[in-house]
């Protein structure tokens, strides 16, 4: 049943076309949706419950396929069900199969839908940069304030106002200008450029504010945390606290007054929580020991036993209040995702005897998360895949449109490195070997079962694993996977190149076969998988120390560095993913099931039919019947709850497969060099 959020505002005239008995009456609809408003995960939810089957219209010959292999034989079987073939082409060019629109013409059920038919009295323009999931607020505004008939610039203004929280008018002194920075900062809010040109605009036009950069503070995350960060030792000296002789901090380089407002109530609230997360380094500029048990502690360097244990003190506090409901979006996940990698690297960082004082409430927490992840995969993560490829990838299988859309937008030469098994707590062990270079850190959501062959190959084949089910089961079409992608966009012969590590394979030699490829002066698109954080993965027997231990090593010995260095002086543009992540799972039993599986891995068994899996599933009720969102017919996966694996009961590995939040959420990261 849908909720009544869900059916009311913008979404009630879409809905009134979509009724239970149209659904019920009728096998077919086709909607022109150039807003892509069908993409808004509400509305998708409001119509499956009223009986629709969304389905996008984008490549024909994989759309054929989908429907052909999929959905007719569904009618054939005699299944009431009604498909809504949702065209989301602004450019018109796509048009929707003859027979398919004839049938919805003939019963009436062929539908167009806009944001300026929805929101008539606002500007076009603005409407269309906005995204679907900020259209409840801008609904939920114009129904409260009906502020009439709006221009252009009064559009954006009340845009930013009753969508963005973002009022310039209000911003009179630095704390409420650093307050706004931070909450905008710290939730990774993307306003559209028109709107970050007027929100300048505006903010420009008063005195007070001409000496910040905030050409540059206001778009550029980066930017913004480097500018506290230059600012943070000149602020503890304003405080009385003295340079240490020899460590004095270097004079900013971003513009902008020196001495920040960071003790302002509304500002020191969330700097500690910037200093937990990783957000701000502590400086080496000024004693630990003379700044004793102040709130300004955990912004200096001391021992590191001490620091390790301050930082995770907070961010297991963070973590315990603000665990995201069923109802949260995945971007709540992903933040839960970046602290829990934070606290994943802290706690191998203290004594073993704080360790045993943290176990219980460490093991309770990650229980926790696993179970709130779980239910919230189960109800939410089919609901990913309809996302678009812009203005970020959310799924993997989105990585490759998204880089094609860089690279037709300007970036000559793309490059993504594939880091096969990278979770998010050995990135940030990773990432301390790029020290220098400018990082845009983001998250992906892996396929599941978070399994190479199906999440990896998604990335490169730019398809769910329903569209590659002959090659489900091994990664060799790779290769063919990218260079058809990129054939399609016009990118053919050595202008595309892909380069796997191969088992064993020295570092050395695998950029050796990298560097022959990128230095052909007609590459343009170089995918590389690097393979040794998964061979770690699969042979580590000290549990998560000892795989961070390795990933350490590596990082310490730059060969990583030295293939990203590689790239960019080639004139690459360089993404770094990973097909899945990996955590610490403890065994609830061996599956006696001989080689009936598909796949039968520690963190998932994969079966051909659902009868031979619901057996397993009774046998083992810590296990889920994980639903085939777009994956192949005859592939039914089971995966243990929470951090359970399928092997020996209490038997302890490091492995993958399952719907962990260490295995689905992934980094997907933007390097280049400092401009």
């Amino acid at each position: 049943m849908e909720s009544p959020a869900a059916a009311s505002t913008w979404r009630q005239p879409l809905l009134e076309c979509f009724s239970a008995e149209s659904a019920a009456a009728s096998r077919l609809t086709v909607v022109n949706d150039p807003d892509q408003l069908f993409n808004e995960v509400g509305l998708g939810a409001a119509l499956a419950a009223r009986g629709y089957t969304l389905v996008p219209y984008g490549d024909p010959i994989a759309f054929r396929f989908f429907f052909e292999h999929r959905l007719r034989e569904r009618w054939e079987k005699g299944e009431a069900v009604h498909l809504v073939v949702v065209c989301s082409d602004a450019e018109g060019s796509r048009v929707v199969p003859y027979d398919l629109l004839a049938e919805a013409r003939s019963t009436g059920r062929e539908f167009s839908f806009s944001l300026a038919n929805l929101f008539p009295t606002l500007d076009p323009n603005v409407l269309t940069a906005l995204e679907p999931s900020q259209l409840d607020r801008l609904s939920e505004a114009l129904q409260s304030v009906k502020p009439g008939q709006l221009g252009t610039n009064a559009s954006k203004d009340f845009v930013l106002n009753q969508v963005f929280d973002l009022v310039a008018e209000q911003l009179r002194q630095p704390p409420d200008l650093l307050r706004m920075l931070l909450r905008r900062h710290l939730r990774r809010q993307q306003l559209p450029e028109l709107l970050d040109r007027r929100l300048l605009e505006l903010l420009c036009r008063r005195t007070i504010w001409r000496d910040w950069p905030l050409e540059r503070l206001l778009p550029n995350r980066l930017a913004f945390f480097s500018f506290l960060q230059e600012r943070w030792p000149f602020f503890l000296q304003s405080e009385g606290y003295s340079f240490i002789p020899g460590r004095e901090p270097p004079q900013p380089q971003i513009s902008g007054p020196l001495l920040l407002p960071f003790d302002h109530d509304d500002v020191r609230v969330v700097i500690d929580n910037l200093f937990a997360e990783g957000l701000l380094e502590p400086t080496t500029a000024i004693s630990a020991a003379d700044v004793g048990s102040s709130w300004v502690r955990i912004g200096v360097v001391g021992e590191q036993e001490e620091d390790a244990a301050l930082r995770l003190n907070r961010l297991l506090t963070l973590l315990e209040a603000e665990l995201p409901g069923l109802d949260c979006t995945h971007g709540d996940w992903e933040g839960v995702a970046v602290r829990w990698a934070e606290v994943q690297v802290l706690r191998t960082l203290l004594p073993s005897s704080d360790v045993t004082a943290l176990a219980e409430q460490l093991q309770e927490l990650h229980a926790l998360v696993e179970d709130c992840f779980g239910s919230w995969m189960l109800t939410h993560y089919g609901a990913l895949s309809s996302l678009p490829p812009l203005p970020r990838p959310v799924t993997l299988d989105k990585v490759a449109p998204f880089l094609a859309h860089q690279h037709s937008s300007g970036q000559a030469k793309v490059a993504l490195v594939v880091v096969d098994g990278l979770a998010l707590d050995q990135w940030l062990l990773l990432r301390e070997s790029l020290a220098g270079l400018e990082l845009q850190e983001g998250t992906a959501w892996a396929w599941v079962p978070t399994i190479t062959s199906v999440s990896r190959q998604a990335i490169f084949a730019a398809e769910s694993p329903l569209f590659f089910a002959q090659s489900i089961n091994t990664t060799s079409k790779e290769p063919k996977h990218w260079e058809r992608f990129w054939a399609d966009r016009g990118l053919r012969g050595p202008a595309v190149g892909y380069v796997c590590q191969g088992k064993g394979e020295p570092d050395p030699d695998l950029l050796g076969r990298v560097l022959e490829l990128a230095d052909h002066p007609a590459c343009q698109a170089l995918a590389i998988v690097v393979g040794i954080i998964d061979q770690m993965m699969h042979g580590v027997v000290t549990g998560l120390g000892g795989m961070h231990a390795q990933v350490r090593q590596w990082s310490q010995d730059r060969a990583f560095r030295q293939l990203v260095e590689a790239l960019l002086e080639r004139g690459f543009c360089v993404y770094v993913t990973a097909d899945h992540g990996n955590l610490l799972a403890r065994g609830i039993g061996r599956p006696n099931v001989g080689s009936v599986p598909e796949e039968k891995g520690e963190r998932a068994h994969v079966f051909r039919d659902q009868a031979t899996r619901a057996q397993v599933h009774a046998a083992f009720p810590g296990s889920i019947l994980w639903p085939p969102t777009g994956l192949p017919d005859h592939y039914w996966p089971l995966v243990p709850a929470g951090t359970g694996a399928f092997i020996t009961a209490g038997k302890e590995t490091v492995g993958h497969g399952g719907i962990a939040l260490e295995e689905v959420i992934v980094p997907f990261v933007r390097i280049q060099e400092v401009a």
